[in-house]
């Protein structure tokens, strides 16, 4: 892997091809969990790639290459969902103020085994702290990190989603 890495980042758009190729389904696996929609996740996989392909100077050698482009695409999708997040504030404040109300709870999923859809139900930061210590194997002290909150908070949501995926799924 390190000599495609190399050669990636000396210009080689096969070598680059190749890592694509290796990183591509783990990678868009994220940011479908994480976005929920199949469309904005293929966006943002693609989004992740190219961000690699700019920032592959600053991967340094001796490190987990797969840890380090796996970063780089949570990276992207706390950007845009923060992005999005401002954007849908300053729009319903403006276009559509009864958007502002809660919205109605949508209904649980229809299989107890149904879990994808169980979690796409779940509130943002709760899933998005699910999928990185349950699905992706993060410590509270890294997601902590990467979400910008406490290591309490993260527990906290985990507790949380763990708790709802629960009750959706036993019912």
């Amino acid at each position: 892997m390190d000599d495609f890495v190399q050669k990636a980042q000396e210009g080689d758009v096969l070598a680059f091809e190749h890592i694509y190729r290796l990183h591509v389904g783990r990678v868009y696996a994220l940011c479908r969990r994480m976005a929920t929609d199949p469309g904005l996740a293929e966006e943002l996989t693609q989004d992740t790639f190219v961000r690699v392909w700019h920032r592959l100077d600053t991967f340094e050698p001796g490190t987990q290459f797969h840890s380090w482009i796996f970063k780089v695409a949570l990276n992207v999708v706390l950007a845009d969902r923060r992005v999005r997040g401002r954007r849908a504030r300053w729009e319903m404040a403006v276009d559509d103020p009864a958007r502002l109300e809660s919205p109605s709870r949508k209904s649980e999923p229809r299989s107890a085994l149904d879990l994808e859809s169980a979690m796409a139900r779940l509130p943002p930061g709760a899933r998005q702290v699910f999928v990185l210590h349950d699905v992706e194997g993060f410590r509270h002290d890294e997601i902590a990190t990467q979400l910008e909150i406490t290591p309490g908070t993260s527990k906290a949501q985990l507790h949380r989603a763990r708790k709802l995926l629960r009750e959706a799924l036993t019912r």
